[in-house]
């Protein structure tokens, strides 16, 4: 055992050693020290030293049928040994096949464009709406508005839909021709008004902007159902079916981002299902494999998709992907949207996820805990300095309590490097596979890391 233990260890500083000098680590300082993750288990992940954690972020809000599901692997083989890549100017069955799942779990008729990933979805989204507007005879219409706080990736025209000034300092200028206006925040209203007293003026605010910048130069307006990345703000009653009119009475489309609010995560299929709105244009990617291959789409209504049919040599959608819908991907979706379907996840999101809301009433407690809002299966912890100021958690606290939590075993995740001076929030996604008893760990740790701040 003392043999083993010490090859193990020779391997691990080895490994952090080639780290070190070649890997280049996401958003964040460069990490002398990163946890060297070896395998997964349903809501668990074990690192090369043999310790366990409790994975509360589903990675990053993505593993959602949890980790180690053989048959998503099985599927990768099999699709592998067959046909493991033609590019989709052609078709391949798991794109086909695909497709048609992804439209049974809509309520329209939508056609799919696959990328990779969540910007790249996004991306896509953004050129359809422009190129649209165009070939419909609205040739103005370029602009698209979103939401503060709100994140809809990387890539520059991602970047410039993104209402998170931190993600963007230094990469300006970004994508051209996107406008913010402020979030439905109603922890902090940007309007002064108190929950369920307002007249939704942050919907109205959406629709003064389209307005004041000219009904003729607006394309679309993207947003996700619940901002999630950005702090986990639960939007008011109301607010996104009166959003879906306002797009209606302007000719704007409307694009609503499902990248982690899809596929279960919200407690239904999508996080717009929640509300009851069509949306025009649907962008999904992370559940859609739950993370165990790389895969995004763009979902558009069927008549949006019939104006790009027309005969000029411009008019088809001149965007290629080289990697987006690979048959290994597609099919390793397939399995994934198998499994949710049939286990019930999405019905045990929704469980698990008032569990999770009930549980979570436990921390008011603690007075650092300014607002806790949860949607299906995640929940948002403002941390304050005292309720009565509402004074964000100094960021140092939060990496304190963080690593806290994973020295307990349990990896949870902050709104980080979003909005300067508010990156406040703790955030939880676990696997829809989730059980009672490590929800309860969960809290447990949560209580005493509290505890630690607070004194």
């Amino acid at each position: 055992m003392i043999e083993k233990t010490s090859h193990v260890q020779e391997e691990k500083q080895e490994l952090l050693e080639k780290d070190r000098q070649y890997l280049w680590h996401h958003i964040s300082p460069h990490n002398e020290n990163p946890i060297i993750f070896e395998k997964g288990q349903g809501s668990r992940v074990t690192d090369i030293d043999g310790n366990e954690y409790l994975d509360a972020m589903s990675g990053l809000w993505c593993v959602n049928v949890g980790h180690g599901r053989e048959t998503i692997a099985e599927a990768a083989m099999m699709q592998m040994k067959k046909l493991g890549y033609v590019p989709l100017s052609n078709s391949h069955a798991p794109a086909v096949n695909l497709a048609e799942a992804l439209n049974d779990w809509l309520v329209e008729d939508y056609r799919f464009f696959f990328s990779n990933s969540g910007s790249d979805a996004n991306e896509v989204a953004f050129k359809m709406a422009r190129q649209y507007h165009q070939q419909k005879g609205t040739y103005g219409k370029y602009k698209i508005l979103s939401r503060y706080r709100a994140y809809h990736g990387n890539s520059m025209g991602a970047m410039g839909a993104t209402g998170q000034a931190s993600r963007k300092l230094k990469y300006e200028p970004a994508g051209e021709g996107f406008k913010h206006v402020p979030p439905p925040y109603c922890y902090r209203c940007p309007f002064g008004k108190e929950p369920n007293s307002c007249s939704l003026e942050c919907a109205s605010a959406i629709e003064n902007m389209i307005e004041w910048e000219g009904e003729a130069s607006v394309a679309a307006v993207i947003v996700e159902p619940v901002i999630t990345g950005g702090g986990m703000i639960v939007p008011p009653d109301g607010y996104l079916q009166e959003l879906r009119a306002i797009c209606d009475r302007h000719d704007v489309l409307l694009i609503v981002d499902e990248v982690i609010c899809g596929f279960g995560r919200s407690g239904e299929p999508f996080g717009h299902r929640n509300f009851d709105v069509i949306p025009d244009i649907v962008t999904m990617a992370k559940g859609i494999t739950s993370a165990y291959a790389p895969l995004s789409a763009t979902a558009v209504r069927q008549e949006i998709y019939e104006v790009f049919k027309q005969k000029e040599a411009t008019s088809h959608f001149r965007h290629v992907n080289t990697f987006g819908g690979n048959p290994v991907s597609c099919a390793v979706a397939l399995e994934n949207l198998a499994i949710i379907e049939e286990e019930k996840l999405v019905e045990e999101a929704s469980d698990m996820g008032a569990f999770l809301a009930e549980e979570l009433s436990v921390l008011w407690e603690f007075p650092v805990v300014g607002d806790i809002r949860t949607f299906g299966l995640m929940a948002g912890i403002e941390l304050v300095e005292d309720r009565e100021s509402k004074t964000p958690l100094a960021v140092e606290k939060m990496n304190q309590l963080l690593a806290f939590c994973r020295e307990k075993g349990v990896i949870a995740g902050k709104n980080g490097d979003t909005v300067p001076g508010f990156q406040n929030v703790l955030t939880l996604a676990p696997p829809f596979i989730i059980t009672k008893d490590e929800i309860r760990q969960i809290l447990a740790v949560f209580k005493e890391a509290l505890a630690g701040v607070t004194a």
